[in-house]
């Protein structure tokens, strides 16, 4: 692995991560106009009003993608308990092994972004969810950005980290994460509870943290 391979996808991390920064601006600045619930604004109005007028809400695809939250939440456990696993038997956190803590650090970062729009808002959802008495933060899509950023990871873990698995079998799980990942994007469009571009700043910001988790695995790789 040279460390050409790894530089560039921290250009890449680097590229997509200015893309989200850029979308930002534009959603606070862009053809703003108060289209979502209670009179809230919103960027790129027509451009989000029209994309939600045609798909509108969809129970199906809600309840969908809700699932492969709770896929992704099953990942993020079981690494999770791989590590604390090796931590107990090792005795040392030193020792835990490199891929496993670097993964660590990406669910931190990831729950810590989700924690952050929460309270930064750059846009509000489309709709006013049942169990919710007022509209709630929409930007980025944090359930896009987790499913994304797990299954990606996974996909990623499989390939580098070498599990208990046949290889025919880490196949399979990569495909089914690369089609949970797929699913996620366009449903969370389709069922109706995020702006167009709250799905695009999902996806964006994904790929500036998959591609640096990507790089820096590369970077473990070659120190071995």
């Amino acid at each position: 692995m040279s460390m050409k391979k790894s530089s560039y996808k921290f250009i890449l991390s680097g590229v997509f991560f200015a893309l989200f920064l850029v979308l930002i601006a534009l959603i606070k600045t862009y053809d703003v106009a108060a289209i979502g619930p209670e009179e809230t604004e919103i960027g790129f109005s027509h451009l989000n009003g029209a994309v939600h007028e045609f798909f509108g809400y969809s129970k199906f695809w809600y309840f969908l993608t809700q699932i492969f939250g709770l896929l992704a939440i099953g990942v993020v456990l079981q690494y999770a308990v791989a590590g604390a696993y090796q931590l107990i038997k090792r005795k040392s956190l030193a020792r835990v092994d490199a891929p496993i803590l670097l993964l660590g650090g990406l669910y931190i970062v990831v729950f810590g972004l989700y924690g952050l729009f929460e309270k930064v808002i750059i846009n509000y959802r489309p709709i006013i969810e049942e169990d919710a008495e007022h509209v709630e933060a929409s930007f980025p899509s944090s359930h896009t950005m987790l499913v994304c950023v797990v299954m990606g990871a996974l996909i990623l873990m499989i390939n580098k980290y070498r599990l208990q698995a046949s290889s025919s079998d880490r196949l399979i799980i990569r495909i089914i994460a690369a089609v949970v990942i797929v699913l996620t994007v366009i449903g969370r469009l389709v069922c109706g509870v995020h702006w167009f571009t709250d799905i695009l700043g999902g996806v964006l910001i994904s790929a500036t943290l998959l591609f640096l988790f990507s790089g820096l695995l590369d970077k473990i790789e070659i120190k071995r």
